[in-house]
């Protein structure tokens, strides 16, 4: 009997078990990251088990959480993490380079290898055809010490795609789809595998918005086959030396597969307070919205953006509306700048925001306390989150939070989210017809290819260092010949002298 695509990873890195379901397993880790809200912790554990140099194929430490900064001690935390990368061998992201999950896919997502985070929307990479899991912080410490990973042998679901998405539907609509079918309990101990003909409608950063969702199913993992599609994103970011391709057996064997026309998926949006409560568009429009945020590690890529940019080129964001966008990446940055995508929004009046989590995590653009803020975001709307509560004048009361799919969606001829054109109301985007004017953002042609081959001095937001010992907004990187640099002690560890 032949093997699932999951099933090919696993087995390929098993260091111990077998793959029975439900059965116990170790699997090596190739690749590692971090996020600066958990590194921290990830590091004074690895610190304390006296491994002179990270034993993984590649590890990165990112900082795109708490980049704003407020006081000393994010700063602190910041230059702690960048100390030890430099001397413990890890890529270290500074802030600015973007969001961990989108700079991963971008320069160092590898089909077929495994990828352990501190994070839980880890399994973005599972849009590459890695087999990516989010962690707690000690697994991680223990990952980069060279110990195998434990994990009960997840059963694997098969996620059968037929057809084409119909103009104005997006991947977000699929997982919110999925997700309105499963539950957010619906995926625990389960990889959502995806297979079938409509595979190959899909880009990478759509597949990657559908598998960094996955975390809302509560699975372990979600990954895409490794294509040709596949091939022409790495291609566009100079990586097509480290494509292969992989796919599932014909004659796999899944645990239960489910079935998906994306021809019938209709518009989607997620009422408070779950990513599982999701509704057709059409169900819940009309109503008056005050805040729009597009970005996120789900949806804030250059086609996210593009689409968005070319809506808004003829129309202008509603007086009593704020929108604030936030690219997911330097590289999703310059891209758009030099496609004239950010000229469009700025001169419709979105703000831009830093390459960063941002409002996602509650970073800032908070929403008003009476009004509805319709985000293209994947967490979860808990109350008290996204700076929800507690706010003057809230009266305990948290405000409505709302998930779109991508943020083309949120704009008003799309899903009619975002008013423009003198809207200000939630309106179905079927009655706008076919997307407006310039190009499909969502096909490869405007993924721009990255500029320069990879350095030493690595810049993760795809940019090499300048070769002048500048380090030029880019990760540093100290190479396993090189002398170790000593690591600051982080503040929680100094002993205060009174």
């Amino acid at each position: 009997m032949g093997l699932t695509l999951s099933e090919k990873i696993l087995k390929a890195h098993m260091v111990s078990g077998e793959l029975t379901p439900g059965g116990e397993l170790t699997i090596k880790i190739d690749q590692t990251l971090t996020q600066d809200a958990t590194g921290t912790m990830v590091y004074l554990q690895f610190e304390a088990m006296g491994v002179p140099r990270v034993k993984t194929e590649l590890s990165v430490s990112y900082v795109d959480h708490n980049t704003l900064q407020n006081d000393f001690r994010n700063m602190d935390d910041h230059r702690y993490l960048q100390s030890v990368a430099r001397k413990y061998g890890i890529y270290f992201s500074r802030p600015g380079n973007g969001i961990c999950h989108q700079v991963h896919l971008e320069r160092f997502g590898v089909p077929g290898k495994t990828l352990l985070g501190s994070d839980s929307h880890t399994p973005t990479a599972g849009g590459l055809g890695m087999l990516a899991i989010g962690s707690g912080g000690l697994d991680v410490a223990a990952a980069l010490a060279g110990e195998p990973f434990p994990l009960v042998m997840p059963g694997i679901t098969g996620v059968r795609l037929t057809g084409k998405l119909k103009p104005m539907c997006a991947a977000k609509d699929v997982i919110l789809t999925i997700l309105g079918m499963e539950t957010v309990k619906g995926g625990v101990g389960k990889i959502y595998e995806y297979c079938g003909p409509g595979v190959a409608t899909l880009s990478v950063p759509e597949r990657a918005t559908i598998t960094n969702m996955g975390a809302e199913l509560g699975a372990t993992s979600s990954i895409f086959p490794s294509d040709e599609v596949t091939k022409v994103f790495l291609t566009l970011q100079q990586r097509t030396v480290v494509w292969t391709e992989l796919s599932a057996d014909p004659d796999a064997n899944y645990e239960r597969v489910i079935e998906i026309d994306l021809g019938k998926i209709e518009p989607m949006a997620a009422a408070p307070h779950m990513p599982d409560k999701a509704v057709p568009v059409s169900q819940i429009a009309g109503r008056k919205i005050n805040q729009v945020a597009i970005g996120s590690c789900t949806n804030s890529s250059i086609n996210d953006l593009g689409v968005a940019a070319d809506i808004l080129a003829t129309g202008h964001v509603h007086p009593d509306v704020s929108l604030g966008v936030s690219p997911g990446s330097r590289q999703v940055l310059l891209s758009a700048t030099r496609a004239g995508i950010m000229e469009k929004l700025i001169s419709a009046g979105a703000r831009i925001l830093e390459s960063a989590c941002g409002p996602c995590i509650g970073m800032g653009f908070a929403p008003c306390s009476c009004g509805i803020s319709v985000r293209t975001f994947n967490r979860k709307r808990h109350r008290g989150r996204h700076g929800l509560s507690c706010l003057a004048g809230n009266r305990g009361r948290d405000r409505p939070v709302r998930r779109v799919h991508r943020p083309a969606h949120a704009c008003g001829n799309q899903t009619g989210l975002l008013p423009l054109y003198g809207l200000r109301r939630l309106h179905d985007h079927r009655s706008f017809g076919e997307r407006q004017g310039g190009r499909d953002h969502s096909r490869p042609q405007h993924q721009t290819r990255a500029r320069g081959r990879p350095s030493r001095v690595r810049d993760t937001g795809g940019r090499a260092a300048e070769n002048r010992g500048q380090h030029h907004h880019g990760s540093h990187y100290a190479g396993r010949g090189q002398d170790p640099a000593p690591a600051l002690q982080h503040p929680r560890n100094r002993q205060t002298r009174v």
